[in-house]
Protein backbone atom coordinates (compact mmCIF):
# COMPACT_ATOMS: atom_id res chain seq x y z
CA UNK A 1 0.00 0.00 0.00
CA UNK A 2 0.76 3.36 -0.43
CA UNK A 3 0.41 6.72 1.77
CA UNK A 4 -0.32 8.36 -1.87
CA UNK A 5 -4.31 6.70 -1.51
CA UNK A 6 -6.77 5.92 1.27
CA UNK A 7 -8.60 3.23 0.87
CA UNK A 8 -11.78 2.56 3.50
CA UNK A 9 -14.79 1.04 3.79
CA UNK A 10 -18.14 3.22 4.82
CA UNK A 11 -20.75 0.33 5.74
CA UNK A 12 -21.20 -0.96 2.20
CA UNK A 13 -18.98 1.35 0.01
CA UNK A 14 -15.94 0.89 -0.40
CA UNK A 15 -14.22 4.58 -0.46
CA UNK A 16 -10.76 4.94 -2.66
CA UNK A 17 -9.06 8.68 -2.14
CA UNK A 18 -6.43 9.88 -3.72
CA UNK A 19 -3.73 11.83 -1.79
CA UNK A 20 -1.06 13.11 -3.24
CA UNK A 21 -1.84 16.86 -3.54
CA UNK A 22 1.75 18.12 -4.21
CA UNK A 23 1.35 16.52 -8.18
CA UNK A 24 -2.12 17.08 -8.09
CA UNK A 25 -2.94 13.32 -7.40
CA UNK A 26 -1.38 12.24 -10.84
CA UNK A 27 -0.88 8.26 -10.58
CA UNK A 28 2.07 6.62 -9.53
CA UNK A 29 2.49 2.94 -9.97
CA UNK A 30 2.00 1.91 -6.63
CA UNK A 31 -1.27 3.62 -6.49
CA UNK A 32 -2.24 2.02 -9.49
CA UNK A 33 -1.37 -1.18 -7.64
CA UNK A 34 -3.62 0.23 -4.81
CA UNK A 35 -6.51 0.76 -6.27
CA UNK A 36 -6.83 -2.15 -8.18
CA UNK A 37 -6.11 -4.46 -5.70
CA UNK A 38 -8.74 -2.57 -2.89
CA UNK A 39 -10.91 -3.00 -6.17
CA UNK A 40 -10.50 -6.76 -6.54
CA UNK A 41 -10.91 -7.42 -2.83
CA UNK A 42 -14.64 -5.50 -3.35
CA UNK A 43 -15.54 -7.08 -5.99
CA UNK A 44 -15.60 -10.59 -4.17
CA UNK A 45 -17.11 -8.96 -0.82
CA UNK A 46 -21.07 -9.16 -1.15
CA UNK A 47 -20.92 -6.34 1.39
CA UNK A 48 -20.04 -3.54 -0.32
CA UNK A 49 -22.61 -2.18 -2.82
CA UNK A 50 -20.77 0.48 -4.84
CA UNK A 51 -17.79 2.55 -4.37
CA UNK A 52 -16.86 6.13 -4.46
CA UNK A 53 -13.81 7.25 -5.81
CA UNK A 54 -12.59 11.46 -5.27
CA UNK A 55 -9.54 12.77 -3.94
CA UNK A 56 -8.19 13.90 -0.28
CA UNK A 57 -7.74 17.57 -0.62
CA UNK A 58 -6.44 20.13 -3.41
CA UNK A 59 -7.48 21.53 -6.78
CA UNK A 60 -6.83 17.88 -8.84
CA UNK A 61 -8.89 15.16 -9.03
CA UNK A 62 -6.30 13.69 -10.71
CA UNK A 63 -3.99 15.69 -13.30
CA UNK A 64 -2.94 12.56 -15.23
CA UNK A 65 -0.15 9.48 -14.44
CA UNK A 66 3.92 9.53 -13.29
CA UNK A 67 5.25 11.62 -16.48
CA UNK A 68 8.27 11.98 -14.78
CA UNK A 69 9.03 8.10 -14.52
CA UNK A 70 8.18 7.80 -18.14
CA UNK A 71 10.28 10.27 -19.72
CA UNK A 72 13.09 8.97 -17.29
CA UNK A 73 12.32 5.29 -18.35
CA UNK A 74 12.67 6.75 -21.92
CA UNK A 75 15.82 8.55 -21.51
CA UNK A 76 17.89 5.59 -19.51
CA UNK A 77 16.49 2.48 -20.00
CA UNK A 78 14.87 1.75 -23.34
CA UNK A 79 11.47 2.45 -22.05
CA UNK A 80 11.20 -1.16 -19.93
CA UNK A 81 10.15 0.85 -16.76
CA UNK A 82 7.91 3.10 -18.95
CA UNK A 83 6.23 -0.11 -20.84
CA UNK A 84 5.79 -1.43 -17.00
CA UNK A 85 4.23 1.54 -15.75
CA UNK A 86 1.46 1.51 -18.96
CA UNK A 87 1.44 -1.86 -18.71
CA UNK A 88 -0.68 -1.85 -14.66
CA UNK A 89 -2.65 1.42 -15.61
CA UNK A 90 -4.33 0.15 -18.64
CA UNK A 91 -5.21 -3.11 -16.43
CA UNK A 92 -6.42 -0.99 -13.50
CA UNK A 93 -8.45 0.96 -16.58
CA UNK A 94 -10.00 -2.32 -17.96
CA UNK A 95 -10.54 -3.41 -14.35
CA UNK A 96 -12.66 -0.50 -14.01
CA UNK A 97 -14.95 -0.38 -16.98
CA UNK A 98 -15.97 -4.23 -16.68
CA UNK A 99 -16.11 -4.09 -12.70
CA UNK A 100 -19.54 -5.31 -12.12
CA UNK A 101 -20.49 -2.62 -8.92
CA UNK A 102 -21.11 0.72 -9.41
CA UNK A 103 -18.19 3.40 -8.92
CA UNK A 104 -19.10 7.30 -8.47
CA UNK A 105 -16.04 9.16 -9.23
CA UNK A 106 -16.43 12.94 -8.41
CA UNK A 107 -14.42 14.97 -10.55
CA UNK A 108 -14.06 18.23 -8.90
CA UNK A 109 -10.95 19.50 -9.90
CA UNK A 110 -8.47 18.86 -12.38
CA UNK A 111 -8.97 15.79 -14.59
CA UNK A 112 -6.40 14.82 -17.26
CA UNK A 113 -4.62 11.95 -18.63
CA UNK A 114 -4.22 9.36 -16.12
CA UNK A 115 -7.53 11.09 -14.55
CA UNK A 116 -9.48 10.21 -17.16
CA UNK A 117 -8.70 7.33 -17.27
CA UNK A 118 -9.90 6.11 -13.93
CA UNK A 119 -12.54 8.74 -14.22
CA UNK A 120 -14.35 7.77 -17.71
CA UNK A 121 -15.22 4.02 -16.78
CA UNK A 122 -17.61 4.82 -13.83
CA UNK A 123 -20.81 4.49 -13.95
CA UNK A 124 -21.35 7.79 -12.46
CA UNK A 125 -19.20 10.55 -13.77
CA UNK A 126 -20.03 13.77 -11.54
CA UNK A 127 -18.47 16.82 -12.53
CA UNK A 128 -18.91 20.44 -10.36
CA UNK A 129 -17.91 23.65 -11.21
CA UNK A 130 -14.19 22.90 -10.30
CA UNK A 131 -13.68 20.36 -12.81
CA UNK A 132 -11.49 20.86 -15.77
CA UNK A 133 -11.53 18.13 -18.26
CA UNK A 134 -8.61 17.73 -20.89
CA UNK A 135 -6.27 15.20 -22.50
CA UNK A 136 -3.38 17.08 -23.17
CA UNK A 137 -0.84 14.50 -24.50
CA UNK A 138 -0.33 15.67 -27.89
CA UNK A 139 1.39 18.76 -26.65
CA UNK A 140 4.13 16.53 -24.98
CA UNK A 141 4.70 14.10 -27.59
CA UNK A 142 2.33 11.17 -26.06
CA UNK A 143 -1.33 10.51 -28.00
CA UNK A 144 -4.66 10.39 -25.38
CA UNK A 145 -3.90 6.97 -23.80
CA UNK A 146 -5.75 5.28 -20.75
CA UNK A 147 -8.53 4.27 -22.94
CA UNK A 148 -8.89 7.66 -24.69
CA UNK A 149 -9.15 6.18 -27.98
CA UNK A 150 -12.27 4.33 -26.74
CA UNK A 151 -14.09 7.38 -25.07
CA UNK A 152 -13.21 10.31 -27.08
CA UNK A 153 -14.27 8.43 -30.53
CA UNK A 154 -17.99 7.74 -28.99
CA UNK A 155 -18.51 11.37 -28.13
CA UNK A 156 -20.30 12.41 -31.33
CA UNK A 157 -19.53 15.28 -33.20
CA UNK A 158 -16.15 14.86 -33.62
CA UNK A 159 -16.00 16.26 -30.40
CA UNK A 160 -13.36 13.57 -29.62
CA UNK A 161 -11.01 14.48 -32.42
CA UNK A 162 -10.85 18.14 -30.96
CA UNK A 163 -10.09 17.33 -27.85
CA UNK A 164 -7.65 14.64 -28.82
CA UNK A 165 -5.69 17.33 -31.24
CA UNK A 166 -5.73 20.59 -29.36
CA UNK A 167 -5.83 19.38 -25.67
CA UNK A 168 -8.23 22.21 -25.02
CA UNK A 169 -10.22 21.79 -21.43
CA UNK A 170 -13.94 21.41 -20.83
CA UNK A 171 -15.47 22.94 -17.75
CA UNK A 172 -18.32 20.67 -15.25
CA UNK A 173 -21.10 21.90 -17.33
CA UNK A 174 -18.99 21.11 -20.69
CA UNK A 175 -18.31 17.75 -19.43
CA UNK A 176 -22.29 17.21 -19.13
CA UNK A 177 -23.33 18.64 -21.58
CA UNK A 178 -20.50 16.55 -24.15
CA UNK A 179 -21.76 13.28 -21.95
CA UNK A 180 -18.36 12.72 -19.83
CA UNK A 181 -20.00 13.17 -16.77
CA UNK A 182 -23.37 11.75 -15.93
CA UNK A 183 -23.88 14.16 -13.38
CA UNK A 184 -23.31 17.85 -12.43
CA UNK A 185 -23.69 19.18 -8.77
CA UNK A 186 -22.61 22.21 -6.79
CA UNK A 187 -18.82 21.19 -5.24
CA UNK A 188 -20.72 22.52 -1.61
CA UNK A 189 -22.78 19.16 -1.94
CA UNK A 190 -19.87 16.54 -2.59
CA UNK A 191 -19.77 15.79 1.19
CA UNK A 192 -23.40 15.43 1.81
CA UNK A 193 -24.05 13.80 -1.41
CA UNK A 194 -21.08 10.95 -0.56
CA UNK A 195 -22.43 10.68 2.91
CA UNK A 196 -26.12 9.65 1.58
CA UNK A 197 -24.90 7.20 -0.87
CA UNK A 198 -22.74 5.89 2.02
CA UNK A 199 -26.35 5.61 3.77
CA UNK A 200 -28.08 3.97 0.76
CA UNK A 201 -25.47 2.74 -1.85
CA UNK A 202 -28.50 1.22 -4.24
CA UNK A 203 -30.02 4.99 -4.53
CA UNK A 204 -27.22 6.16 -6.48
CA UNK A 205 -28.82 7.49 -9.26
CA UNK A 206 -31.78 9.24 -7.24
CA UNK A 207 -29.29 11.10 -5.08
CA UNK A 208 -26.98 12.27 -7.72
CA UNK A 209 -30.28 13.56 -9.52
CA UNK A 210 -31.55 15.71 -6.71
CA UNK A 211 -30.22 17.96 -5.66
CA UNK A 212 -29.43 19.85 -9.56
CA UNK A 213 -30.73 22.96 -10.45
CA UNK A 214 -29.58 24.33 -14.20
CA UNK A 215 -26.00 23.74 -14.47
CA UNK A 216 -24.35 26.69 -16.34
CA UNK A 217 -24.46 27.22 -19.86
CA UNK A 218 -21.86 24.87 -21.91
CA UNK A 219 -19.91 27.35 -23.66
CA UNK A 220 -18.03 24.53 -26.05
CA UNK A 221 -22.05 24.02 -27.43
CA UNK A 222 -21.61 27.60 -29.81
CA UNK A 223 -18.22 26.11 -31.06
CA UNK A 224 -20.29 22.33 -31.65
CA UNK A 225 -21.24 23.14 -35.01
CA UNK A 226 -17.46 24.77 -36.32
CA UNK A 227 -15.88 21.60 -34.05
CA UNK A 228 -18.19 19.08 -36.51
CA UNK A 229 -17.35 20.84 -39.59
CA UNK A 230 -13.27 21.66 -39.45
CA UNK A 231 -12.48 18.53 -37.67
CA UNK A 232 -14.52 16.31 -40.04
CA UNK A 233 -11.51 14.41 -41.31
CA UNK A 234 -9.50 11.49 -40.21
CA UNK A 235 -6.46 13.40 -41.94
CA UNK A 236 -4.74 15.63 -40.07
CA UNK A 237 -3.87 17.77 -43.40
CA UNK A 238 -6.77 18.10 -44.03
CA UNK A 239 -8.22 19.32 -40.47
CA UNK A 240 -5.09 22.12 -40.40
CA UNK A 241 -6.28 23.14 -44.08
CA UNK A 242 -9.78 23.90 -43.30
CA UNK A 243 -9.05 26.17 -40.46
CA UNK A 244 -6.46 27.62 -42.35
CA UNK A 245 -9.13 28.78 -45.17
CA UNK A 246 -11.41 30.06 -42.76
CA UNK A 247 -8.50 31.54 -40.42
CA UNK A 248 -8.25 33.41 -43.77
CA UNK A 249 -11.54 34.78 -44.17
CA UNK A 250 -10.87 35.98 -41.13
CA UNK A 251 -12.53 32.99 -38.60
CA UNK A 252 -10.35 34.35 -34.92
CA UNK A 253 -11.59 30.70 -33.73
CA UNK A 254 -10.17 28.84 -36.28
CA UNK A 255 -7.38 31.09 -36.18
CA UNK A 256 -6.74 30.45 -32.95
CA UNK A 257 -7.21 26.40 -33.02
CA UNK A 258 -5.02 26.54 -35.88
CA UNK A 259 -2.33 28.68 -33.78
CA UNK A 260 -3.06 25.37 -30.85
CA UNK A 261 -2.27 23.05 -33.26
CA UNK A 262 0.97 24.33 -34.32
CA UNK A 263 1.94 24.05 -30.90
CA UNK A 264 1.41 19.82 -30.81
CA UNK A 265 3.71 16.97 -32.37
CA UNK A 266 2.74 16.50 -35.98
CA UNK A 267 3.22 12.75 -35.49
CA UNK A 268 1.34 12.22 -32.41
CA UNK A 269 -1.62 14.27 -33.59
CA UNK A 270 -1.70 11.58 -36.39
CA UNK A 271 -0.95 9.12 -33.91
CA UNK A 272 -4.27 10.11 -32.12
CA UNK A 273 -6.57 10.48 -35.43
CA UNK A 274 -5.68 6.99 -36.50
CA UNK A 275 -6.08 5.65 -32.84
CA UNK A 276 -9.61 7.54 -32.66
CA UNK A 277 -10.42 5.96 -36.06
CA UNK A 278 -9.06 2.30 -35.15
CA UNK A 279 -11.24 2.59 -32.10
CA UNK A 280 -14.58 3.57 -32.85
CA UNK A 281 -14.53 0.22 -35.10
CA UNK A 282 -13.52 -2.15 -31.85
CA UNK A 283 -16.03 -4.12 -30.02
CA UNK A 284 -14.44 -4.20 -27.04
CA UNK A 285 -12.41 -1.72 -24.20
CA UNK A 286 -9.75 -5.06 -24.09
CA UNK A 287 -9.11 -4.46 -27.80
CA UNK A 288 -8.66 -0.75 -27.41
CA UNK A 289 -6.31 -1.58 -24.55
CA UNK A 290 -4.00 -4.09 -25.92
CA UNK A 291 -4.17 -1.16 -29.12
CA UNK A 292 -3.07 1.98 -26.83
CA UNK A 293 -0.39 -0.41 -25.38
CA UNK A 294 1.32 -0.91 -28.57
CA UNK A 295 1.08 2.76 -29.79
CA UNK A 296 2.65 3.82 -26.28
CA UNK A 297 5.40 0.56 -26.16
CA UNK A 298 6.90 2.73 -29.49
CA UNK A 299 5.39 6.59 -28.63
CA UNK A 300 7.55 6.16 -25.47
CA UNK A 301 10.94 5.68 -26.78
CA UNK A 302 10.28 7.90 -30.18
CA UNK A 303 12.24 11.41 -29.65
CA UNK A 304 8.90 13.45 -29.33
CA UNK A 305 8.08 12.29 -26.05
CA UNK A 306 11.20 13.22 -24.04
CA UNK A 307 11.82 16.51 -26.08
CA UNK A 308 8.02 17.79 -25.15
CA UNK A 309 8.20 16.52 -21.30
CA UNK A 310 11.28 18.56 -21.32
CA UNK A 311 10.07 21.70 -23.32
CA UNK A 312 6.31 21.62 -21.48
CA UNK A 313 7.20 20.40 -18.12
CA UNK A 314 10.72 20.08 -17.39
CA UNK A 315 12.41 23.14 -18.32
CA UNK A 316 8.74 25.18 -18.98
CA UNK A 317 10.22 26.51 -22.06
CA UNK A 318 6.81 25.60 -24.77
CA UNK A 319 9.37 25.13 -27.60
CA UNK A 320 9.74 22.01 -28.19
CA UNK A 321 11.49 21.00 -31.36
CA UNK A 322 9.53 17.99 -32.87
CA UNK A 323 10.80 15.28 -34.82
CA UNK A 324 9.42 14.76 -37.43
CA UNK A 325 9.07 18.83 -37.63
CA UNK A 326 5.83 18.83 -39.60
CA UNK A 327 2.62 16.92 -40.74
CA UNK A 328 4.07 16.11 -44.30
CA UNK A 329 7.10 14.90 -42.98
CA UNK A 330 5.49 12.08 -40.40
CA UNK A 331 4.72 9.48 -43.33
CA UNK A 332 2.21 6.75 -42.60
CA UNK A 333 5.09 4.17 -42.81
CA UNK A 334 5.82 5.50 -39.55
CA UNK A 335 2.47 6.03 -38.36
CA UNK A 336 2.10 2.17 -39.67
CA UNK A 337 4.88 1.27 -37.46
CA UNK A 338 3.60 2.38 -34.62
CA UNK A 339 0.28 0.57 -34.77
CA UNK A 340 1.85 -2.51 -35.84
CA UNK A 341 1.45 -5.95 -33.35
CA UNK A 342 4.08 -6.41 -30.56
CA UNK A 343 5.82 -9.74 -30.34
CA UNK A 344 3.44 -12.13 -28.84
CA UNK A 345 4.52 -12.74 -25.61
CA UNK A 346 4.75 -8.59 -25.31
CA UNK A 347 1.10 -8.08 -26.34
CA UNK A 348 -1.32 -6.23 -23.57
CA UNK A 349 -4.04 -8.71 -22.27
CA UNK A 350 -6.96 -8.02 -19.69
CA UNK A 351 -6.20 -9.92 -16.05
Amino acid sequence: MTQDINIHKHGRVGHISLNRPSALHALTLDMCHAMSAALTEWENDDSVEAIILDHAEGRGFCAGGDINLLRKSALEDGGVAGRQFFHDEYQLNHQMFVYPKPIVAFMDGITMGGGVGIAMPAKYRVATENTRFAMPETGIGLFPDVGGGWHLSRLGGRLGQFLALTGARLDGSECLWAGIATHYVPSEMLEELKARIVEKPDRISGILSEPVGTPPKARIDANADLIRKHFASDRYEDILASLEAAADDGDTWAAKERDTLGTKSPQTCKVALRQLAESEKLDSFAENMAMEYRIASRVLVRPDFAEGVRAVIVDKTNDPKWDPPTPQDVSEELIDSIFAPLPADEEWKPL
